[in-house]
C-alpha cells in the first residue's frame, strides 16, 4: 500500500491524476499495477470505470494527509463533532483532535486540518469529473458493461453533489432560508484542471449540488455492489439533508420519506451491540465496511470513537457525551444504554489501563482490544425519520410529524407516551433527539451552523483545560466558517479569504 503524503496541485488536491490509481489495491484495475495505472487504461472498459468508483468509496475510510487523525471522512465526522458541545474529551490523552475541540484548526490558514477537508473533498471531485468527462466514451460492447457505466457516472455525480454539500458548509457562510445567499460559499470545478477560480455564492454552490443530485437520480436504481455505494435511496436521502438545510422543508419531508423506505429501525439489541456491522443492520443506508487487511490500525475511526481498542488514545481520552444532554433522556431510551454515566463499562472488562471518566460512550465498539475496525455510518434511516418529523413541523403540519416522530421515538424508548409539547418546544424535542441519536457520527457543528445557533458547553461535563476556556461562540462569530487554506490563495490568486 502506497500513501501520499504531501498532496499539492494549484488548487490543492491530489497530485495523480487518479487518486486511487495511486494508493489502492491491485485488484481495483484489470491490467496496469496500481502505482503506474495510465489513464488510457483507466478509460478502457466499464470494470476499470468502476474500479475508479470504487478507490473513491475507499479513499471515504482510508485517505490520509499529514497524520493518522485525517483518516478520511470518518476523521472530518470527528473533528464536526469535536468543534461542537455533545462530544465530550474528557483528558486531552495524546493530543488527538484537542486542537479542533480548542478551535483553533479553522483559525489558522496554515493549519493541516485546516487544509485537510478542502483538500479532500476536492480530491474526489477531480476524479468525479473525469468519470462524468470520461465515461461516455468507455467501450460498451453489452448491456453489462453499458449498465456499470451509467452506475460509475450516476455514483461520480452523486460524490460530487456530497462533496460540495460538505465544502460549502465548512468552509462557507451558512445557507439562509429565504435569502439570496449571494455569501462566498467554495469554487465550483466542473473540469479536472488547474485554472484558477473564484469562489462562487453559497446559493451557486447549492444550485449545483441540487442539479448534480438530479444527473444522479437520473442514473441510479436500487441495485448497487455493497452499502458503500450510492443509490436511488442514498441518493433521496442526501436531497432530504440538503432541503432540509436549505430550508425547503416540503422537498426535504417528501425525499425522507421515500429514502427510508426498506431501511427499518434497528431493535434495541442491535442498537446497543457497537455500531459496527453494516452489513448487519438494516436500517444503515450508506456507510464503509473497513476491510482487515485495507484499513489502518491506528488512523481507522475506531481508533478515535471506540471505547474497547487498546491504543493510548482509547485508553487516556475516551469520548463522552454530554452530561446535560445525557440527563435529559429516560432510563427507559435504550440510546442511553451506549454512555455509562459512571464510566465503569463493566460489561466490556476494560483492563486497569483504562482511564475511567463519567458519561463515557461505548456506542462505538472495535472488532477487538488489537483491532480497531469499526464499520462508519454515513446515513442511516433514523435521520430520514427525524428529518421527515422537523420538516412537517416547520411546515405546520404538527399531526403529521407527530406520527412520524413518535414511532421512530417509540422504537427508541417502548415507554414513551408520545409527544405532548408543542409548537418551539416540540421542534427542540426532535432536535434533542436528533442530538442523542447522532452522537459521534459527525452532525452536531454543522446542525448548530445550519440553525444558526451559537456552542454552548457549559453546566456541563465539558473539560476547561481540555477546551482551554472555550465554552462558548456566539452564532455571529466568523469563526464559524473555516479559512480558506493559504496553499489554496497561493495557488489560486481569484480566491479571498475569509474574514477572521
Amino acid at each position: 500500500m502506497k500513501s501520499i503524503k504531501k498532496q499539492y496541485i494549484k488548487w490543492a488536491v491530489v497530485l495523480s491524476v487518479f487518486t486511487v490509481m495511486v494508493s489502492c489495491q491491485s485488484d481495483y484495475l484489470e491490467t496496469d499495477p496500481t502505482t503506474a495505472a495510465s489513464e488510457e487504461a483507466a478509460y478502457s472498459s466499464a470494470s476499470n470505470l468502476m474500479a475508479i468508483i470504487n478507490g473513491m468509496h475507499r479513499d471515504m475510510y482510508y485517505r490520509q494527509n499529514d497524520n493518522q487523525g485525517q483518516n478520511g471522512q470518518g476523521g472530518i465526522m470527528i473533528m464536526m463533532d469535536a468543534l461542537a458541545d455533545d462530544l465530550v474529551f474528557p483528558s486531552t490523552g495524546n493530543g488527538w483532535y484537542v486542537s479542533t475541540v480548542r478551535w483553533q484548526d479553522q483559525v489558522n490558514e496554515n493549519a493541516s486540518n485546516d487544509f485537510y477537508p478542502y483538500q479532500f473533498y476536492y480530491a474526489l471531485i477531480r476524479n468525479a469529473n473525469l468519470v462524468i468527462a470520461n465515461g461516455p466514451s468507455v467501450p460498451a460492447p453489452n448491456a453489462s458493461d453499458a449498465a456499470t457505466i451509467k452506475m460509475a457516472i450516476g455514483e461520480a455525480y452523486a460524490f460530487r453533489a456530497f462533496c460540495y454539500y460538505m465544502l460549502v458548509q465548512i468552509y462557507g457562510k451558512r445557507y439562509v432560508p429565504g435569502a439570496a445567499n449571494t455569501q462566498l460559499g467554495v469554487p465550483i470545478r466542473l473540469v479536472a484542471n488547474e485554472v484558477p477560480l473564484a469562489r462562487n455564492t453559497v446559493e451557486e454552490v447549492y444550485a449545483q449540488i441540487n442539479k448534480d443530485l438530479d444527473e444522479a437520480a437520473a442514473r441510479l436504481t436500487g441495485t448497487r455492489a455493497t452499502k458503500s455505494h450510492f443509490n436511488d435511496k442514498v441518493v433521496l436521502g442526501l436531497r432530504a439533508r440538503i432541503a432540509l438545510t436549505q430550508g425547503n422543508y416540503t422537498a426535504a419531508a417528501a425525499a425522507a420519506k421515500s429514502a427510508r423506505v426498506g431501511f427499518p429501525l434497528m431493535d434495541n439489541a442491535t442498537y446497543t451491540a457497537g455500531f459496527n456491522s453494516l452489513a448487519g443492520n438494516n436500517e444503515w443506508m450508506w456507510g464503509a465496511t473497513i476491510i482487515a487487511d485495507q484499513g489502518d490500525t491506528f488512523s481507522n475511526f475506531g481508533a478515535y470513537m471506540s471505547r474497547n481498542f487498546n491504543s493510548t488514545n482509547i485508553r487516556q481520552a475516551p469520548k463522552a457525551i454530554n452530561s446535560k444532554l445525557f440527563l435529559s433522556f429516560p432510563s427507559t431510551d435504550i440510546r442511553t444504554k451506549n454512555f455509562d454515566p459512571s464510566g465503569a463499562h463493566t460489561a466490556l472488562g476494560l483492563p486497569s489501563t483504562y482511564s475511567k471518566f463519567p458519561y463515557t460512550s461505548q456506542k462505538f465498539l472495535a472488532a477487538s482490544q488489537a483491532d480497531s475496525r469499526v464499520d462508519v455510518p454515513y446515513m442511516r434511516a433514523a435521520e430520514m425519520y427525524l428529518i421527515e418529523a422537523e420538516a412537517l413541523a416547520r411546515l405546520g403540519d404538527e399531526a403529521g410529524s407527530k406520527i412520524v416522530f413518535n414511532e421512530f421515538a417509540k422504537n427508541r424508548n417502548t415507554a414513551y407516551p408520545g409527544a405532548t409539547s408543542t409548537g418551539a418546544a416540540y421542534i427542540t424535542e426532535i432536535l434533542n433527539s436528533r442530538r442523542l441519536e447522532f452522537w459521534g457520527e459527525g452532525f452536531r457543528f454543522l446542525d448548530l451552523k445550519r440553525l444558526n445557533l451559537g456552542l454552548d458547553r457549559s453546566g456541563a461535563n465539558h473539560s476547561s483545560v481540555v477546551t482551554n476556556n472555550v465554552m462558548t461562540v456566539a452564532n455571529t462569530d466568523p469563526r464559524w466558517e473555516f479559512l480558506i487554506p493559504r496553499a489554496e490563495i497561493n495557488a489560486n490568486p481569484l480566491v479571498v479569504q475569509n474574514p477572521l
